[in-house]
């Protein structure tokens, strides 16, 4: 919260809200050190909130993301480094994305739609953080537990969280509107099919529904429907909270240890594959008739564009991801030692 809010006022936010320079990043002299952050309704991305509002909002987005990728890597990656892949995966990856996506860049003029940070949070983190893993290497642990040690602080968590995600999606309308309502209930919704439908799959599987398993449905339910929330129908929530914990329980129960790599908090297996299902299911179900910001219909109903938009972008975003962060863990062990 520190850095990048400091980051943010001093260039990050000009580089992706700022004036499009050829699709790809913001002037960052628009709004560098707060400049032109006034309290009017005004602004290229906002009508009707205060501007700064709009500033401080999307600040949120950025000082969450790099949180989001450290869970893979925990008890590897020593401070030093960890502040100086904070530093450089923000600028070289998510503000790039940031305003390819909502910055009216190149991925935006594609068509495609992530209503509140399906590709731009939940896609880079994920990818970000498998590629952070191997850059890294496993863990030095042998023959020991990896369960959670409190489970009353993780039911704690898991509540703000999906409180907390209401701000997320919801307020990506942007108003308190119609859309507004829309996406606090597909939000709602999609969280809790995911948390029963994972609990369903732990009772098929291992005979038993676990309070791990339904946080972590209930999270990935949150994934899922954050790109989408804002332009899906709400029976559309049943299908894609009922299909992303069977797919994320497959990532981090067999993938996981099929390959062999070493997430810690499974961020890959719950960020990644949940924010790539929730933007296809977005090309999938959305409807222009839900939220005009669309550009087109899902394929579910004749309307091809948008879900190949979805495809398209999915595969350049996990591209960045995955590169942009191989770059960040070189950089970064030319000054400071990655591993504890």
């Amino acid at each position: 919260m520190g850095i990048i809010t400091l980051m943010w006022i001093f260039g990050g936010f000009s580089l992706a809200f700022g004036g499009d320079i050829g699709g790809v990043i913001g002037n960052i002299g628009d709004y560098f050190a707060l400049n032109n952050i006034n309290f009017l309704p005004d602004g290229t991305q906002v009508t009707t909130i205060p501007f700064a509002l709009f500033f401080a909002y999307q600040m949120m987005f950025c000082v969450i993301t790099v949180p989001l990728i450290s869970g893979a890597f925990a008890e590897r990656l020593n401070m030093k480094g960890y502040i100086g892949l904070l530093i450089f995966w923000t600028l070289l990856v998510y503000i790039p994305v940031a305003h390819w996506v909502w910055g009216l860049g190149f991925l935006s003029k594609l068509g495609f739609a992530d209503f509140a940070g399906g590709a731009v949070i939940h896609t880079t983190a994920g990818f970000s953080a498998l590629a952070a893993i191997y850059a890294l290497g496993k863990r030095k642990i042998k023959n020991t537990s990896m369960a959670p040690n409190n489970l009353m602080i993780a039911t704690v968590g898991t509540g703000l969280l999906w409180f907390g995600w209401f701000g997320f999606n919801a307020g990506s309308a942007l108003a308190a509107d119609n859309v507004a309502v829309h996406a606090f209930l597909t939000t709602n919704t999609t969280a809790a099919v995911a948390m029963v439908s994972w609990m369903l799959v732990d009772v098929l599987i291992a005979k038993k529904p676990t309070v791990v398993g339904a946080a972590t449905g209930g999270i990935l339910g949150l994934v899922a429907i954050t790109p989408a929330a804002g332009y899906v129908p709400l029976w559309s929530c049943f299908i894609i909270g009922a299909v992303v914990s069977p797919l994320a329980f497959f990532m981090t129960s067999f993938v996981k240890h099929k390959i062999g790599y070493d997430d810690a908090l499974d961020a890959f297996g719950c960020h990644g594959a949940g924010g790539i299902w929730g933007a296809i299911a977005t090309g999938l179900f959305a409807q222009k008739s839900i939220n005009p910001k669309v550009a087109h219909s899902g394929l579910v109903f004749g309307d091809m564009h948008l879900f190949i938009a979805q495809l398209i972008s999915i595969g350049i975003t996990i591209a960045i991801a995955v590169v942009g962060t191989i770059v960040c863990a070189k950089i970064v062990s030319l000054f400071a030692p990655l591993r504890v």
